[in-house]
């Protein structure tokens, strides 16, 4: 007897449901910036110099502090703002938090 009570139920239920639509399997990727060192390794003097660019640590002459010294990294944590992450910065997961951020932001 419970059994037909819920069956009602159950139908309604699944009658109100919508149906997850299928994922394309081809969704569109991120760009990187042209200007993306494809090999630049994280920490590398390369990487440091794209970071800085794109987040215009150093004026337009290259004045500025040193990349990944401690005032470069609180400088970069000071430009991504709310984004910034929240592990220790200038450490390996910082640097790929970063990265990641930075690649997938537009410019």
């Amino acid at each position: 007897m419970r059994r037909l009570v819920f069956l009602p139920l159950a139908v309604l239920v699944a009658a109100c449901s919508s149906p997850q639509a299928p994922q394309p399997d081809n969704q569109p990727k991120p760009q990187a910036s042209a200007a993306t060192p494809a090999n630049a390794s994280l920490g590398s003097h390369e990487w440091y110099q794209w970071v800085d660019q794109r987040l215009a640590i150093s004026d337009g002459d290259g004045h500025g502090p040193d990349g990944g010294s401690d005032e470069w990294n609180n400088a970069v944590q000071r430009k991504l703002g709310e984004e910034a992450p929240q592990s220790q910065p200038g450490s390996p997961q910082w640097q790929q938090a970063v990265d990641a951020l930075l690649r997938t932001r537009a410019q």
